[in-house]
């Protein structure tokens, strides 16, 4: 597929075939990925694929435990309520996925339903989970690197056929995550990305988000024109 092509009709996918996933095609994403560009070419990321019984253990223990209302142990902080402009861009989205779903507003058993899919990581066949040397903490210069990385990711498995969302909800538990996928303590665990071949009925896939126009966020200084 054309680059361009590529960047503007990937998209994120949360509904998935129950076709495997082979590790060759893994692999095969993995080395376009790995081509991302890192601060001083350090390359502070690590990969740890996942599928099968440890997939479904953690998507299992991680939907038990923030189902029955544990709080989120995650090594990132996230950020908390979003404000402003991010705020409507949010709620834009989740409008868009929720209408495409058939779920109401006020339909609290559906909503639940949805926030429990992304517990699930939406039951994909693959999760990527994505690490860092924790010894380069504090880590913004290498959380920079790795989303580098991880669009690598999901733009090389897109090419192939292949939807992704990226998911911190999969690893809201990343002691669960942890333990499960054997994750040395010296690793930070940075995010996941849910993978498999798409479901074209699944209503969500549909969806597509908005971007905002150029003039919104970018400012040319020095130009002629």
């Amino acid at each position: 597929m054309e680059f361009e092509t590529l960047v503007q009709t990937r998209k994120s996918v949360r509904g998935f075939k129950k076709q495997p996933v082979s590790r060759a095609t893994v692999e095969e994403i993995i080395e376009v990925a790995k081509r991302a560009p890192s601060s001083m070419n350090t390359q502070p990321w690590h990969v740890h694929v996942l599928t099968g019984e440890p997939l479904d253990e953690v998507r299992r223990r991680n939907m038990e435990e923030m189902s029955a209302g544990a709080r989120p142990k995650r090594d990132i902080v996230s950020h908390g309520e979003y404000q402003g402009v991010h705020r409507n861009r949010q709620v834009d989205i989740a409008k868009k996925l929720f209408g495409a779903m058939g779920i109401a507003r006020d339909d609290k058993p559906m909503r639940q339903d949805w926030v429990l899919r992304g517990f699930r990581q939406f039951d994909a066949p693959v999760s990527l989970v994505l690490t860092y040397d924790r010894i380069l903490d504090p880590g913004a210069v290498c959380h920079f690197d790795l989303g580098a990385l991880c669009y690598g990711i999901v733009l090389a498995a897109w090419d192939r056929g292949l939807g992704s969302v990226i998911n911190g909800q999969g690893i809201m538990r990343s002691d669960i995550v942890r333990e499960v996928a054997n994750i040395p303590e010296d690793q930070v665990i940075m995010t996941c990305v849910a993978m498999g071949y798409p479901d074209d009925g699944f209503a969500a896939n549909a969806v597509r988000s908005e971007r905002e126009a150029n003039s919104s966020f970018v400012r040319y200084v020095g130009f002629a024109d």
